[in-house]
């Protein structure tokens, strides 16, 4: 294991610059996963770094210790406490960043698919994404949608990356059961699917509780702000719309579908 201590070694210029610059994060494919539970997350499902980096303090760590032990051929570097921290985006660092290459899309619910869906328009139930721009709400309806099982999460342009750190943090280990495709054209996707397309609205829509869940079905949400497209809500099958109380106006996005996604799952394993 290599020891850090100056900012100017390349290896530690060259990780700090991925962790600052989104759009390198993007261009080369590649995503840091900071914390024993999301290194924890890409292990189980097969995915493992290109580089560990560990903070001094922390080799002692049972937790992280046991994780390296899961990795044996992965460089691993340690770093000094105030290098650690310049790498991070915690304010509390957990003393664990591992670099991993994002993985390929081949099949919905796999680390590595072919996305039948987006080429031919195959149902299955998904989930698709338009311009919603906070990266926790995108990191929530990711875990949320693992959760419910979905396992296809389409995002359109607009929205925040996936595979940010701060989506990764909200999803907590969810990307690795998705199959997540970014830059989709969702209006195009919607157009091709066999199965029913639902525009979750906040108004104006069919009760969520009215509905039949018994085909595949494709969610639509939209913005925290002006809410789904025009052009995608004509484009939907339906239009749902969740019952609330006469003095609220609306939910947050990903509170409405996380109500949205378990109701179509409660229907589906209890009638």
């Amino acid at each position: 294991m290599k020891t850090i201590t100056s900012r100017d070694n390349p290896t530690f210029k060259d990780l700090h610059d991925l962790a600052v610059t989104a759009r390198r994060q993007k261009r080369e494919g590649r995503a840091l996963l900071e914390g024993p539970h999301l290194v924890a997350a890409a292990l189980d499902h097969g995915v493992v770094p290109e580089l560990v980096a560990v903070a001094e303090e922390a080799l002692d760590h049972p937790e992280i210790a046991a994780l390296l032990v899961r990795i044996p051929g992965v460089p691993v570097l340690c770093l000094r406490s105030t290098l650690f921290r310049e790498v991070s985006e915690l304010k509390t660092p957990v003393g664990i960043l591992a670099r991993i290459a994002v993985p390929k899309v081949t099949k919905a619910g796999g680390a590595v698919s072919s996305a039948p869906s987006l080429r031919t328009g195959t149902a299955g139930d998904c989930l698709l994404l338009d311009a919603i721009q906070d990266a926790g709400n995108v990191g929530t309806l990711l875990r949320t949608a693992a959760a419910a099982g979905v396992r296809d999460v389409l995002l359109g342009p607009g929205c925040a990356g996936a595979w940010t750190q701060r989506v990764l943090r909200a999803a907590q280990g969810a990307h690795f059961s998705l199959a997540i495709h970014e830059n989709v054209d969702l209006a195009a996707f919607v157009q091709s699917f066999s199965g029913r397309s639902l525009a979750a609205v906040a108004h104006g829509g069919e009760s969520l509780y009215a509905l039949d869940f018994s085909q595949p079905t494709a969610w639509l949400f939209g913005n925290e702000g002006a809410g789904l497209s025009p052009d995608l809500v004509a484009l939907a099958t339906k239009r749902a719309t969740i019952p609330l109380a006469p003095d609220s106006e609306s939910l947050n996005v990903a509170a409405a579908a996380a109500v949205c996604l378990f109701e179509m799952r409660r229907q589906r394993e209890f009638g």
